[in-house]
């Protein structure tokens, strides 16, 4: 089994948010990990060279010819150029759910993306992290 390329890192999660481009991303990034923060009530982490992470939880996959186990963070976000890359808000069904009235966004297979944190509903984005950090180990996922 291979190993995850994505994990917990030791980098300093305020240095790569400062370093986001364009400037508006600094700012949106700082912002973004204050509410999960204050949602999670941890702090964040990086994970690889450019997630923020908030938790984890351990998964189990397996197809037909193989299988991949590790460790993901519960919610997590990227201050992508393009976007902000969140994670982990439409895993759950009541997530899925909910997500329609997030307001302005596009959806990747297993993430969201927001071009702006002011298109979004704050309240709705702090539900869907809400439901996010709920999230128990996924052996059978």
């Amino acid at each position: 089994m291979a190993e995850p390329k994505t994990k917990p890192t030791d980098a300093s999660v305020p240095d790569f948010l400062d370093a986001a481009q364009p400037a508006r991303r600094v700012e949106e990034g700082h912002r973004l990990a204050t509410i999960m923060r204050e949602e999670t009530g941890v702090e964040p982490v990086m994970w690889g060279p450019s997630m923020v992470g908030f938790g984890s939880f351990h998964y189990v996959s397996a197809s037909r010819t193989s299988t991949a186990e590790g460790d993901w963070p519960k919610v997590a976000f990227s201050p992508r150029k393009r976007a902000l890359t969140l994670y982990g808000l439409k895993d759950q069904p009541e997530g899925a759910a909910l997500l329609p009235e997030l307001g302005g966004y596009t959806e990747g297979a297993g993430c969201v993306y927001v071009k702006r944190l002011e298109q979004v509903d704050e309240d709705v984005l702090r539900r869907l992290i809400r439901i996010a950090w709920s999230r128990e180990d996924d052996p059978a996922r």
